[in-house]
């Protein structure tokens, strides 16, 4: 099968395809690396199964070429910024919503049938049921970001109904590991790094948060596909566990032996659209026999030492 990978040298994406190649798949990458990043790709360039184009999703004829030939595409490209959605407001829409309808018109161009989504558990808002599941009440929208992401999965729904395509849609938490390079851990490593006496906290400390490892959320994205057969097929991706910040920052400083001054600013929300608590409900990909196999704390000590070996992230993302 070959598979049509876009966001393929980001986080999630470019793991992605490290699995897929592992499988013996054919893969196709497809980023305009404004955020993604091409290192991230060098053992996959190694490998004959997998071609890189370097694009952009609001180039639709680029994309149509590019997807030419492929049996199943992965859309994991988009503007992951939550907390400055609302200084520039159509970065969300262009980037999330219209670059998803791009994909959907490419695919259906190239008679492609298949496609798997990363949307993320802030469509939810400030639900109050927790955990939240997949057919919880939907709020209020609280950030643009969650709400381009709704937006996509509609999309995504019509048109499976509308020309008979088959979606899998993954509503993630966060997610810790390997190549990440945006996030709470990112952020206060560097600035820990640079100097290990005060650390500034966006809000009170006290958001309580769910994460999962990037290879744990690779597994269920796959089992999913594997053996979820409906026309729509949404799932939560998380652990059955979460963390407060608080807690988050003992780990890291623990981990870095630092004992920063810690400065709170900001509220219970570190910004519009920061959720105090997100924790969701993954009974329904459980039931497909998925388990994670790390927890948030281990996750979070990954995710350090990956960054003290790379600190050239910092140099690329800068």
């Amino acid at each position: 099968m070959k598979h049509f990978v876009t966001g393929a040298a980001g986080f999630i994406g470019s793991n992605l395809v490290d699995r897929l190649l592992a499988s013996d798949e054919l893969v196709i990458g497809y980023d305009n690396l404004s955020t993604g990043i091409r290192r991230f790709n060098d053992s996959a360039r190694a490998n004959h199964a997998f071609a890189f184009v370097e694009g952009d999703l609001l180039d639709q004829t680029r994309l149509s070429a590019a997807m030419r030939g492929a049996d199943f595409v992965w859309h994991f490209a988009a503007n992951a910024d939550v907390r400055f959605g609302i200084e520039h407001p159509r970065k969300d829409l262009e980037q999330n919503t219209i670059v998803t309808y791009n994909v959907l018109e490419a695919m259906r161009a190239n008679s492609v049938r298949k496609i798997a989504f990363s949307s993320t558990g802030s469509i939810y808002g400030e639900t109050a049921l927790i955990p939240t599941s997949e057919d919880a009440p939907f709020p209020v929208q609280t950030s643009l970001y969650g709400a381009s992401k709704l937006a996509c999965e509609g999309l995504i729904a019509a048109y499976c109904e509308g020309f008979g395509l088959q979606g899998w849609i993954f509503r993630f938490v966060s997610v810790l590991g390997e190549r990440y390079t945006h996030g709470h851990i990112f952020d206060f490593f560097e600035m820990l790094t640079n100097d290990p006496t005060t650390l500034p906290v966006l809000g009170d400390g006290h958001q309580r948060k769910s994460y999962i490892y990037v290879q744990d959320c690779v597994d269920a994205m796959l089992t999913a596909v594997a053996k979820a057969n409906d026309k729509v097929n949404i799932f939560n991706l998380g652990t059955d566990e979460y963390i407060e910040l608080n807690e988050s920052i003992r780990i890291i400083c623990r981990s870095l032996r630092v004992a920063p001054k810690l400065v709170y600013s900001g509220g219970e929300r570190g910004w519009v659209g920061d959720n105090p608590f997100i924790y969701l409900d993954t009974r329904r990909i459980r039931a497909l026999g998925w388990r994670p196999k790390i927890t948030i704390a281990e996750g979070v000590v990954r995710t350090l030492d990956w960054l003290r070996v790379n600190r050239w992230v910092y140099e690329v993302r800068a």
